[in-house]
């Protein structure tokens, strides 16, 4: 006899009232910090004020996500975007290390292609060098914040924060999402991990495992 499941839990609907009803309360009560924000981009990047990206969400469907910009679009002689260590300025830098330009996200997770929490979503071609297992991670919304995110961010493995990601989906629940807001809320207040260019402490994920397989 197969047993009944609960008509109610939280990883089937708890989480997406959680979500819908943080994220439209952070959106309404944050509005003047995204005007504000959106000013001082549009001031200092000219437009588009909103950077906007395909990323893969919950079972590889892509999805838009938007943040606010932080990088220029200057390009080198050969037409091509210049590296995003040159591209980033100090307005940028500053954006990123107090965490606003992803405040856009939340109407990301409003509109049910994100979370709050969850796997951060990754750039679409990295998701053919996940192992099987890390595949698993695209089995939830991919989230503004996750259990990567409070582990070290960019300061951990790539190895090591798929694997985190996947822990978060065998675990996942209510506690253990209440207890990384509040980590990454800390976090964002203490500025504690924050890596302003990601580029300048690891390699792309694809890079990476392209040189292991290498003969």
């Amino acid at each position: 006899m197969v047993p009944s499941r609960p008509l109610f839990s939280y990883a089937r609907a708890g989480k997406r009232s959680l979500d819908v009803l943080a994220s439209a309360a952070g959106i309404a009560a944050l509005s003047p910090a995204l005007a504000a924000t959106a000013l001082v981009v549009r001031l200092s990047f000219g437009s588009p004020v909103l950077f906007r990206q395909r990323r893969p969400g919950r079972g590889g469907r892509e999805f838009s996500i938007y943040k606010f910009r932080t990088m220029t679009d200057e390009r080198g002689p050969d037409g091509e975007l210049l590296p995003d260590a040159e591209r980033l300025t100090r307005t940028g830098r500053l954006l990123r290390s107090l965490s606003v330009d992803e405040l856009p996200e939340l109407f990301c997770v409003l509109l049910g292609d994100m979370s709050l929490v969850g796997p951060r979503p990754l750039l679409p071609r990295y998701t053919r060098w996940f192992t099987p297992t890390e595949r698993r991670r695209l089995d939830v919304r991919p989230g503004i914040t996750g259990l990567a995110q409070i582990s070290g961010r960019n300061q951990v493995s790539w190895d090591r924060r798929l694997q985190l990601d996947v822990d978060y989906v065998d675990n996942l629940g209510l506690r253990e999402d209440l207890r990384i807001l509040l980590l990454t809320a800390l976090r964002v207040v203490r500025r504690d991990g924050l890596d302003a260019d990601p580029t300048a402490s690891m390699q792309d994920l694809d890079v990476e495992r392209q040189q292991r397989v290498r003969p």
